[in-house]
């Protein structure tokens, strides 16, 4: 499928990483057919859970996001494939004609209201799945039950830290088929979202080469993918990461909008099992090496710190009056060993030393730090 131009779909109304439903209901619900939208359920503290239904076709995906509040990233992704799906392109019109799509843009508003990966009852959702506590999670498997998908999205954000492989790139997207079981059989269901997953990666290979990673697999049944996988409907573990200098992730939305259309374009077509299995295992593994910053001779500025060490930065997410900063934190001191910034500054060297003058927040944790 050639790539569907981005910018011709993108919901500008909502934009940067803090997205709730009150947004979604003053910017965007008052433009789609009322038709599409259903009350499905409710929060902990009581607002209405929306679904959006679009096709008629016999294929069935169903797709939820903001599972975790803090993941908003797939919600901005899923709008502006909405916005495509509802288009009179022809790929659009084939999608609707085949696929029916049932969208749960935001399952946890209120942990979206606080930006908060947990619900209101600091339950995480995505450890929920079997015991169903929670109002939200009763609400999903209501939907799965009814809907009866053939394939399920789950769509998620994931850290910054996470490299794709042992390299030196980002994880800027990771898929995941889920496990049905703890000795992680490669299942017909299984594989089924193994070639779906290859299909996508392929595709942004030639986008992002290097630059997509693989989830770990360890299997829990309380998670929610695996729950479904065990039911016997392909699930598939979207996490949108880390694109240098995306913070607010515009361009990642990019990467997980591509990835929705060409698997919706995959499962419409039956394209399914034109791809092999072992190509999924191919795909790296995701590993924990990247810091935000990383600071290389931090002795130059603080005297008292070991020249051969490095300190690590990560950005913590902060909400403040509606919107997300990110507030640095040094979260390790050590020497350099397969790890890797985002950003690097070698103190050392001048024009990095001039440069970090200008990040004060940063200098300053610097100057203040103990070995």
């Amino acid at each position: 499928m050639p790539l569907i131009n981005h910018s011709d779909y993108k919901e500008r109304t909502i934009e940067g990483r803090y997205v709730t439903l009150e947004i979604l209901r003053k910017r965007w619900f008052a433009n789609l057919d009322p038709s599409t939208l259903q009350n499905i359920g409710t929060s902990v503290e009581g607002d209405t859970i929306k679904s959006i239904t679009l096709g008629n076709g016999d294929k069935r995906v169903l797709m939820w996001s903001q599972m975790h509040g803090n993941e908003s990233t797939t919600t901005k992704a899923v709008m502006d494939m909405i916005n495509f799906v509802t288009s009179d392109d022809e790929l659009a019109k084939a999608i609707n004609e085949r696929c029916t799509i049932l969208v749960i843009p935001i399952l946890n508003p209120d942990g979206a209201k606080r930006y908060t990966r947990v619900n209101a009852n600091t339950v995480d959702l995505n450890r929920d799945a079997k015991l169903l506590t929670q109002p939200e999670s009763v609400t999903l498997r209501n939907v799965f039950e009814e809907f009866k998908p053939d394939y399920c999205f789950n769509l998620h954000d994931q850290r910054t830290l996470f490299s794709a492989g042992k390299t030196e790139k980002p994880a800027t997207v990771s898929f995941l088929s889920p496990s049905s079981d703890s000795e992680r059989n490669v299942t017909p269901t299984r594989e089924t979202a193994m070639k779906l997953i290859v299909a996508m990666n392929n595709m942004l290979q030639k986008e992002i080469p290097g630059q997509v990673g693989r989830y770990d697999d360890a299997f829990n049944d309380n998670c929610v993918g695996d729950f479904f996988q065990m039911k016997e409907v392909p699930t598939i573990l979207f996490e949108a990461g880390h694109y240098p200098k995306d913070y607010h992730r515009e361009k990642t939305r990019e990467f997980i909008f591509q990835s929705l259309l060409e698997g919706l374009d995959i499962i419409a077509h039956e394209k399914v099992e034109g791809f092999k299995t072992d190509d999924y295992f191919e795909i790296p593994e995701n590993e924990k090496l990247f810091y935000d910053v990383l600071i290389k001779n931090p002795q130059v500025v603080n005297p008292n710190l070991n020249p051969s060490h490095c300190i690590g930065i990560r950005f913590k997410e902060v909400l403040k009056e509606k919107a997300i900063l990110f507030v640095p934190e040094i979260v390790g001191i050590h020497e350099l060993k397969e790890c890797f910034g985002h950003e690097t500054f070698d103190c050392s060297q001048q024009k990095d030393f001039e440069a970090l003058s200008f990040r004060k927040e940063i200098l300053n944790l610097i100057i203040i730090t103990e070995q």
